[in-house]
C-alpha cells in the first residue's frame, strides 16, 4: 500500500451529519464511477465479501484511497464479511413444487432432493432446531414448521406452498445455532481486509458477544468491529453485543425475514438508540432506496424511510444493491444526500434528534465532550475542533449531537479515516500539537482553510495536556478567529 501524505486540499465538511456508506460493486467499477459517489456525496465505501475476488477488490480499495490526493478527505472503507450463510442443498430438476401442508424432510442423504426431501448440509441445525421451530426458506418465502428431530432427519410441514430451487438460503429465527463466529471463507477474507488496512470489518450474523470477541481477538486492533444485527438472539444480548463491539449496523435485509414486518421499525429505533446512549456508531442498512436499483426515482415510502434514519440520530445511512448493482448509483447517493440534507434542515431536527437523552460518564472526557456541546449554545459558538489520536474524544463529542460542525483533528491517518462512519466529523489528518498555544494557532487555521467557520466567529477548541496522550483530553478553550489567521505559521 503506497503511504499517505497529509492533504494538499482542505476540503469543506458537508451540508449534513448523517454519514453515507455506498457499497461497491459491478455498478460502481470504475475509477470514473467511484470518484463519482464520492463526488455525490458518499463518505465511506462497504466492499461486500460475500460477492467478487481478492483482486477485484483490492482494485477498488486502491482507486478509493487515491480519491484522497484529490478530495482532501479520508477515504473509509468497510470490508463486509459473508458469515455462515445456511442453504438447502440441490434438486433432481433444480427445483421442486410444494404443497401447503404437505411433511418435507430435510436431511444429510446427499443425494438430489425432490418433492419430499433435499440434503441439508448443516449438522448444527439438527442439535438445535425442537418441534415447533420455523424453517424459513428463499428470504421466508417458504416457510416450514418442524415436527419431528433424528440425529439426521427433519420432518416439517409447509406452512404455505411454493417453489424450493437448488441452494436456497435457510434461516432459522428461533433458535441459537452453535455455528463458529467465522467460517473459513471469513477468515481468509479477513486476512486480506486487514493487509488492505480497511479501517472497519463488519460482522455477519451475529448471535452472541462471544462471537464479537473472537473477531477482535483475531483482528488484534487493526480495524474496528462493526456487528451486524441481523439475528433475533442478537436482540436478545443487545446490551453485552454493543458493549464490546466499536460499532453496529442495522442489517434490516435478514432481520425482516427472520422476524414479523412490522417487527423491525421499532427494533431500529430501539438498536439506534441504545448505541448513541454508548456513543457507537451506528448505520441503518438495507433497502433503503431499494427502487433505485431499477428507477432514478425512489418511491414517497423510501425517501421517508431515509429521513426517519436522519431524524433518529444514525451515524450513517447504507446503500447496498442501490450503488453496487443499480442502473443509477450516482444518483442513488446524490438522492439520499438531498434527503438527510432536507432532513436536517427542518426546524425541528435537533429537537428530534435529541428525544435520545445521552448521559455522559462520570469521566474528564465525557464530561469535556458534554461542556463543548454546551458552551456552543452559551457563547454562540460557530464549530468544535477536536484535537484526538484515538478518535474516542471526536467520539464523545458526536455523541452530544451538536448544532454545529465538528472538525477533527488528529495526527493518526487510521483515525481520520474511520470516522468516516462518525456523525457530523469533518476529520483532518495534520501533524501534532506540542504546546498550548501551537494547539490554539493551529485549531484557528485549520478552522478556516476548511471553512469550517469565518473569520470573527467563536469555536469551541478540546484536547488533552500532555499532548499526544490517548484518552487524555482535559481542557476545552473558547477560541475567536480573526482574519489573518490563515497568514500566521
Amino acid at each position: 500500500m503506497a503511504k499517505a501524505s497529509l492533504p494538499a486540499v482542505f476540503a469543506a465538511p458537508r451540508d449534513r451529519k448523517v454519514r453515507i456508506l455506498a457499497t461497491l460493486g459491478p455498478a460502481s467499477d470504475s475509477p470514473e464511477m467511484i470518484r463519482a459517489l464520492a463526488e455525490a456525496g458518499a463518505d465511506a465505501f462497504r466492499i461486500n465479501m460475500s460477492h467478487g475476488a481478492h483482486a477485484d477488490h483490492a482494485r477498488r480499495i486502491e482507486t478509493v484511497r487515491a480519491l484522497e490526493a484529490v478530495l482532501g478527505r479520508p477515504s473509509t472503507i468497510v470490508a463486509d464479511l459473508q458469515g455462515p450463510k445456511l442453504r438447502v442443498g440441490r434438486f433432481k430438476h433444480g427445483k421442486a413444487v410444494i404443497e401447503a401442508g404437505q411433511l418435507f424432510v430435510f436431511d444429510r442423504d446427499e443425494k438430489l432432493g425432490d418433492a419430499t426431501r433435499v440434503t441439508m448440509p448443516h449438522p448444527e441445525i439438527f442439535a438445535a432446531v425442537t418441534p415447533g421451530t420455523r424453517l424459513l426458506v428463499d428470504d421466508g418465502k417458504l416457510v416450514f414448521r418442524v415436527l419431528d428431530v433424528e440425529p439426521k432427519r427433519i420432518t416439517a410441514e409447509a406452512a404455505n406452498g411454493g417453489t424450493i430451487s437448488d441452494n436456497k438460503g435457510l434461516n432459522v429465527p428461533d433458535a441459537v445455532l452453535p455455528l463458529a463466529a467465522l467460517t473459513d471463507k471469513d477468515r481468509a477474507d479477513l486476512a486480506f481486509a486487514l493487509d488492505q488496512g480497511v479501517e472497519w470489518i463488519a460482522l455477519s450474523f451475529v448471535q452472541r458477544p462471544e462471537d464479537v470477541a473472537e473477531a477482535k481477538r483475531l483482528i488484534g486492533g487493526k480495524a474496528g468491529v462493526l456487528a451486524k444485527i441481523e439475528k433475533p438472539a442478537a436482540i436478545d444480548r443487545l446490551a453485552d453485543i454493543l458493549e464490546l463491539a466499536d460499532a453496529v449496523m442495522v442489517a434490516r435485509g435478514d432481520l425482516g425475514v427472520e422476524l414479523p414486518p412490522q417487527a423491525v421499525p421499532p427494533l431500529q429505533k430501539r438498536i439506534v438508540e441504545a448505541a448513541r446512549r454508548l456513543g457507537k456508531p451506528v448505520v441503518v442498512a438495507t433497502q433503503m432506496l431499494e427502487s433505485m436499483i431499477a428507477s432514478p426515482s425512489p418511491t414517497r415510502a423510501e425517501v421517508s424511510d431515509v429521513a426517519t434514519a436522519v431524524y433518529d440520530g444514525a451515524d450513517a445511512i447504507m446503500l447496498s444493491a442501490e450503488s453496487a448493482a443499480g442502473q443509477y448509483p450516482r444518483e442513488a447517493v446524490e438522492m439520499m444526500d438531498r434527503i438527510a440534507i432536507e432532513a436536517e434542515s427542518d426546524p425541528t431536527y435537533h429537537a428530534r434528534v435529541h428525544f435520545t437523552e445521552t448521559l455522559p460518564d462520570a469521566t474528564t472526557n465525557d464530561a469535556i465532550a458534554k461542556a463543548s456541546a454546551d458552551m456552543v449554545r452559551t457563547v454562540g459558538g460557530a464549530a468544535i475542533v477536536c484535537f484526538t489520536s484515538s478518535g474516542s474524544t471526536a467520539r464523545r463529542v458526536a455523541r452530544e449531537r451538536p448544532a454545529v460542525p465538528l472538525l477533527v483533528l488528529t495526527p493518526s491517518l487510521r483515525t481520520a479515516r474511520a470516522l468516516g462512519l462518525l456523525w457530523g466529523a469533518h476529520a483532518v489528518r495534520t501533524r501534532d500539537v506540542h504546546s498550548f498555544e501551537e494547539m490554539l494557532g493551529k485549531a484557528k487555521r485549520m478552522t478556516l482553510r476548511h471553512r469550517v467557520a469565518a473569520a470573527g466567529d467563536r469555536v469551541i477548541v478540546t484536547a488533552g495536556v500532555p499532548f499526544g496522550i490517548p484518552g487524555s483530553t482535559n481542557v476545552v478553550h473558547v477560541a475567536r478567529l480573526v482574519g489573518d489567521e490563515l497568514n500566521r505559521s
